[in-house]
């Protein structure tokens, strides 16, 4: 791994305390973010726990199944947490989901055919992606957020990118020009901008029209 990236990926990291610090504030100081926070936190602690482990072990810790399983967690509790905080009425269907969405990839990822495990990783995929890209568009449109709230569909957007370029890669296959080689040059760079639109996005949400 090149020193570049490292210190992309430290960036990152201390990226992703910051925020977790925000929320924990935030946490503290209104009981009806409880439930939400918490998610965005599972969130944002397995992307520091992620990233400090791709410095340890570079890139070949992505071979690793369980970190693809833990992987998951990363949209998965950002998606939970809009949800829980802007359409409550779907947590109670998007919970289970979540649930036997982690439990299916952790099945398949060890005991599946290859083509099945990807398959239902996409799928899972998919719906978080969904979720994270669209809902806060609607969410800024209505006025319940502010316009900078958007960027934490564009950071949804660069993850989904590559994390696609990477399920392929481990298929054997190519995401359109995402070559392996670019891929890997590319990884800690947009771990870092998903990092910045989220937090950027999720701070001015939970104060806004003040400085942050």
């Amino acid at each position: 791994m090149p020193i570049i990236d490292r210190v992309i990926l430290l960036l990152t990291g201390l990226v992703a305390i910051y925020l977790l610090w925000r929320l924990l504030s935030h946490k503290k100081q209104s009981t009806e973010s409880a439930r939400y926070d918490l998610y965005y936190m599972v969130s944002f602690l397995v992307l520091l726990v992620a990233g400090l482990l791709l410095i340890i072990f570079t890139y070949d810790a992505l071979e690793s199944e369980f970190v693809v399983i833990v992987g998951v967690l990363i949209p998965a509790g950002l998606a939970l947490g809009l949800v829980a905080e802007f359409a409550p009425s779907w947590e109670k269907a998007m919970v289970p989901f979540a649930l036997a969405g982690l439990v299916a990839i952790a099945i398949t990822r060890f005991v599946g055919p290859a083509n099945i495990a990807t398959i239902i990783l996409a799928c899972v995929h998919a719906v978080f992606g969904l979720t994270i890209v669209l809902l806060p568009i609607v969410v800024a449109a209505k006025g319940k957020a502010p316009g900078s709230f958007v960027l934490v569909s564009v950071g949804g957007i660069v993850i989904s990118l590559g994390g696609m370029a990477l399920a392929f890669l481990k298929s054997g296959r190519q995401l359109l020009f995402f070559t392996a080689d670019l891929t890997m040059t590319l990884l800690a760079p947009i771990l870092l901008v998903m990092a910045l639109a989220y937090t950027w996005g999720l701070v001015k949400k939970m104060a806004p029209g003040k400085a942050a």
